[in-house]
């Protein structure tokens, strides 16, 4: 789904940065170019980098329970 319509961004780029690192909406804006132009898209940007922080967290305490 794209979250930036200016940009061109999908969710699945923001997924992709939070994996690469992206920590907050300036790592997304500085990496991707998310909410550079209107702005609009700040809210759902800020979602989608919150649940794929979340996800990878989830999936890194099921790691360590299995090791």
């Amino acid at each position: 789904m794209y979250v930036c319509v200016c940009q061109a961004v999908t969710d699945r780029q923001i997924r992709e940065a939070a994996a690469s690192g992206a920590r907050t909406l300036r790592d997304l804006r500085r990496d991707l170019g998310v909410t550079r132009d209107c702005g609009r898209c700040a809210s759902c940007a800020h979602e989608c980098l919150r649940e794929a922080r979340q996800c990878q967290a989830s999936t890194s305490s099921a790691d360590l329970l299995a090791a």
